[in-house]
């Protein structure tokens, strides 16, 4: 499961968070712990959800990352999907049309549902033809 790291910080009116993975630029409060974590849920997914056209690519999460007042949160499975997608697909410089093509996918609108926070939910040889076209595809993260 994909799993970012945020530095908690405390302050008279609540809590702070902001994130530790270099280039990701996730910041949110909460007055309660409990208030904290479903806002960094939030703004995380939010931050990560991007344009199936977009262009930025995210930083990986680091899990060196360890120290007092750090946690953990997790990304929405199917935003992770397609961001892992999106992401390979763009270090590799590659097209969404050219990756379907070398998938044996006949139409690009099949491609962008695997880019799609909306419908990624690929079947398991779905996730092997990708793997092929992108090896760096981390179907390690991507599965847990």
């Amino acid at each position: 499961m994909m799993r970012y790291h945020f530095k908690v910080h405390r302050e008279k009116q609540g809590l702070w968070a902001h994130s530790l993975e270099k280039g990701l630029g996730v910041t949110t409060q909460g007055k309660t712990y409990e208030n904290l974590l479903t806002n960094l849920k939030e703004a995380l997914d939010l931050a990560l959800d991007e344009p199936v056209d977009s262009k930025w690519l995210p930083p990986l999460p680091d899990a060196a990352i360890k120290g007092r007042n750090v946690i953990e949160v997790a990304v929405d499975p199917k935003i992770a999907m397609a961001t892992l997608v999106r992401m390979m697909r763009l270090q590799s410089g590659l097209t969404q049309r050219e990756v379907a093509e070398r998938m044996g996918i006949k139409t690009l609108s099949t491609y962008q549902k695997l880019e799609s926070s909306k419908t990624a939910n690929p079947e398991w040889t779905t996730l092997v033809r990708l793997k092929q076209v992108l090896p760096m595809f981390p179907l390690d993260v991507a599965a847990a």
